[in-house]
């Protein structure tokens, strides 16, 4: 059946060039050649996601993709597709492609723009780096990379509140990078290379390895939990909201807090394997990180006024269900933790989009000043709407499926303690979601906005701002409403688990 598809060696590396070569051009762009700069911009976004669909039909129909490059005996860096790739891939290409011109948008006026979208560039390069890596070492590379690429997007403006976030958020991000360095390097001194393979390297091995294995889980998952912000590892990703909107996108919906998770999922699946993770105690350690990561990070929101903190805390919350979905031992709830990795990253990109839009339309920063505001920005307003009520989990938007499938799988597990965890969590998101949506759509707007940049045009602000959250908030309804089609985000977490890993 795929015999037509030729076994590719190319396709890989070209997937990660396609946005890291325009991002080594734009930074030679002076800052006047706007047009150049977004052409290469553009372009490379585009040719990715060309390249990454022809990835998707080819690994659905069972192609293999895979690029080896020794660098020294023993040490290979390791470019390979699989159906969990492909999945981190896809939203990594379709959301930077969004966001991009999201970017252009809102950095127009802005200085040091070549600067920006360079890192930016490399950046996502890292990104879909980590979700190609075949092995834990081209996986740890990657990782660190994000890392440097991501601080100068973090400090971009340049203020002493964005250099002190930069710095948090570098402290942090390091201090994980030598922990899962180390545990790398542990790990492979006991087994050798350690490639991603479905059903764990590790299952099988002699119990008297039990306890050092145990001791890397630890090492790894701090390393892995610093970027997927459990608690108490959290610290640096509030403290980040100083970067500009786009950033924040990044950071939270496609890029920094999604490579933590992802990395854990291939922890528990493709390193250790589910079944032996579950052995050792592991599952327990994680479920506990990730539920106490859950209510934390959901009190916390209930009490910020920024509005980007307090979307800040609801990244901490929403990300771990994706953690909490692979600790219960069980398929339901492995195609939810899988599915909401691309539901939380559109619901939430979704919320910053609009965040953005209403700090440089208005200049309204903080939870009190959103009276009205569905009334003066009723198209931002509306896709805000949409991307909170899929957080609180109402159907039939995208963040209804994720949950659902994670209550499902923890009633089949017997683990009936994670729908209490469910409920706190959802009844917290609504409480610090719906007031905010009657402050914008019942409240009477003020004689005057704290600062208003844009008054003329055909929109409530301009296009390039406008358009990208309502084409996000129209795909959290899709993820949901259009869930059993093929090749959904549902559909294809569900490939997954019986491809990857005979759930």
């Amino acid at each position: 059946m795929t015999d037509w598809l030729p076994s590719s060696t190319l396709l890989p590396g070209a997937i990660v060039l396609s946005s890291m070569l325009p991002g080594v051009f734009i930074f030679l762009v002076g800052e006047e050649s706007h047009r150049l700069r977004t052409l290469l911009n553009l372009l490379g976004a585009i040719l990715k996601l060309v390249l990454v669909v022809v990835m998707i039909w080819g690994v659905y129909l069972g192609q293999i993709y895979e690029s080896r490059l020794v660098i020294a005996p023993g040490l290979e860096l390791v470019l390979h597709a699989d159906a969990l790739s492909v999945l981190f891939v896809t939203l990594s290409t379709v959301l930077w492609l969004i966001t991009t011109i999201y970017a252009i948008g809102y950095l127009e006026h802005s200085p040091n723009r070549s600067r920006f979208f360079g890192f930016f560039s490399l950046c996502v390069s890292a990104t879909v780096g980590i979700a190609l890596a075949g092995n834990l070492l081209t996986f740890v590379i990657f990782y660190e990379i994000l890392t440097m690429a991501t601080y100068p997007l973090v400090a971009h403006r340049g203020t002493p509140d964005a250099t002190r976030g930069a710095k948090i958020y570098l402290a942090y991000t390091l201090s994980g990078g030598l922990a899962l360095l180390v545990g790398a390097i542990w790990l492979r001194s006991l087994t050798g290379p350690v490639d991603f393979v479905a059903g764990g390297v590790l299952n099988g091995m002699p119990h008297a390895m039990h306890g050092e294995l145990i001791a890397i889980f630890v090492l790894l998952l701090a390393g892995l939990g610093v970027k997927a912000a459990l608690v108490p590892l959290h610290g640096w990703l509030p403290q980040s909201m100083v970067a500009p909107a786009p950033v924040s996108s990044l950071l939270h919906a496609v890029a920094v807090v999604k490579a933590g998770a992802f990395g854990i999922v291939r922890l528990v699946y493709d390193v250790y394997g589910v079944e032996f993770a579950s052995s050792l105690g592991l599952l327990t350690l994680l479920a506990v990180l990730a539920s106490v990561t859950i209510l934390y990070g959901s009190f916390k929101a209930l009490f910020q006024d920024g509005l980007k903190t307090r979307l800040a805390y609801s990244t901490v919350s929403q990300v771990s269900y994706i953690a909490l979905g692979a600790s219960i031992l069980g398929p339901i709830a492995t195609i939810g933790g899988l599915v909401h990795l691309v539901h939380q990253g559109i619901m939430k990109i979704t919320l910053f989009f609009c965040a953005g839009n209403y700090a440089e339309t208005l200049g309204v920063y903080k939870v009190s000043q959103m009276d009205g505001l569905g009334q003066r920005m009723p198209a931002t307003s509306l896709a805000f709407s949409v991307g909170a009520l899929g957080m609180i989990g109402v159907p039939p938007i995208a963040g209804f499926v994720s949950k659902w499938y994670i209550g499902l799988g923890a009633v089949q597990a017997g683990q009936y303690w994670v729908l209490l965890i469910l409920i706190a969590s959802t009844l917290m998101n609504a409480g610090y979601f719906l007031p905010i949506l009657y402050r914008v759509w019942f409240r009477p707007p003020p004689a005057e906005w704290p600062r208003e940049h844009y008054t003329g045009g055909r929109f409530e602000t301009m296009g390039a701002l406008l358009w990208p959250p309502i084409i996000t908030a129209v795909l959290c309804l899709i993820a949901g409403l259009l869930a059993s089609v093929p090749l959904s985000p549902l559909r294809w977490a569900e490939l997954i688990a019986n491809r990857e890993y005979g759930l």
